[in-house]
């Protein structure tokens, strides 16, 4: 792995454990075992600039798995319930899902740096348009599937930070429960 790639790993997961604000540069380089000047040779910016490398390579990761859960599955219904079964697995056997949410990281800060809301924003409406497509596959019309994939996207955030601040599976058993049966419906 290389170095840049090694930061990156490093500092995500320095950043899903403590957040941003709770994680130094001191403590990104000490944990990579690299000197200061190694770091700014990739991240001339500093922290922010790893940061939003970090906030990036996440929302690569999810958002491919995102698609290619959708990808596999027939209908918006099963697709849905795949996903959230896999975040329910995730945290039951690890304890924890953060690798698979922002709100670890910029909890309390993403607004407050406009790069970091831009990636943010933009992994948001990332997954909003994977559901939107598979919706609208389904038959719903565009306007009933943007504000499915909407629901959709606020839903499971907010049980995954739930399920994270509450150590348990229950918010996103629920949610799966709910907006498969809501799914159904249409």
């Amino acid at each position: 792995m290389d170095t840049k790639s090694q930061i990156i790993d490093v500092a995500t997961l320095l950043f899903q454990q403590k957040g941003y604000k709770g994680v130094g540069l001191t403590e990104i380089i000490k944990t990579c075992n690299i000197s200061k000047g190694s770091f700014y040779h990739h991240f001339p910016n500093g922290k922010e600039e790893c940061l939003i490398a970090c906030l990036r390579s996440l929302s690569d990761t999810i958002t491919g798995e995102i698609n290619r859960i959708f990808n596999q599955s027939p209908t918006t219904h099963e697709a849905t319930k795949k996903m959230i079964e896999k975040l329910v697995g995730l945290l039951e056997v690890d304890g924890t899902i953060a690798g698979y949410t922002f709100t670890s990281i910029v909890s309390g800060m993403g607004s407050e740096i406009e790069p970091v809301r831009t990636v943010l924003s933009d992994f948001y409406l990332k997954m909003q348009k994977i559901y939107t497509t598979k919706l609208e596959t389904d038959g719903f019309s565009k306007e009933t599937a943007h504000s499915n994939a909407l629901m959709m996207t606020a839903s499971i955030e907010g049980a995954i930070l739930l399920c994270m601040t509450q150590k348990t599976s229950g918010p996103l058993k629920t949610i799966s429960q709910l907006l498969t049966k809501l799914l159904k419906e249409f």
